[in-house]
């Protein structure tokens, strides 16, 4: 995959559903389109729930991938 400007970057480890979308989706609003967000988060719920809800708001999910134990979610504002 070819290298992928980010220009934000947010941690929502220690939240818990839906606060993990809340806080990815205000976020984003903060963003103009075509900016790149990093999000990092937990398995299970958080990583099943917002990559559905960020595609549900239109916004585009790049890449997911796993590193250590935690998952790092690339989105592009819309």
């Amino acid at each position: 995959m070819e290298s992928i400007k980010i220009d934000e970057r947010i941690d929502i480890t220690k939240e818990i559903c839906p606060m993990t979308f809340v806080k990815t989706k205000l976020k984003l609003e903060s963003m103009r389109s075509g900016q790149v967000l990093e999000v990092t988060l937990k398995g299970g719920e958080p990583l099943k729930n917002v990559p559905k809800s960020v595609r549900e708001e239109g916004h585009k999910i790049l890449d997911i991938r796993k590193e250590n134990d935690h998952y790092k979610i690339l989105i592009e504002r819309r």
